[in-house]
């Protein structure tokens, strides 16, 4: 494997224990429910999502599930307020 292919993976590897590197500024993501599958995204305003609970209530199980994975990475302001327990 040629040496500056080596650098970059352990580069990679760095960086994916640093979540505090990436901030989020958009996406798209596909989350299968238990009844059904909804489409939550993340834009700009913060998040959406396709469910009825989001439409009423402004957050959804589906985009606290997103919050709660992707955490640090998520612009401060769209960060989890609380957390989630175990």
């Amino acid at each position: 494997m040629q040496s500056s292919l080596i650098s970059k993976i352990e580069k990679a590897r760095i960086y994916a224990e640093q979540p505090e590197r990436f901030n989020v500024l958009s996406l798209r993501i596909e989350v299968r429910g238990d009844s059904s599958t909804h489409t939550a995204e993340f834009g700009p305003d913060g998040w959406t999502c396709d469910c009825f609970f989001f439409q009423d209530a402004g957050t959804c199980s589906h985009t606290m599930a997103l919050e709660r994975m992707l955490d640090q990475m998520l612009p401060e302001a769209y960060r989890p307020a609380f957390s989630i327990a175990t």
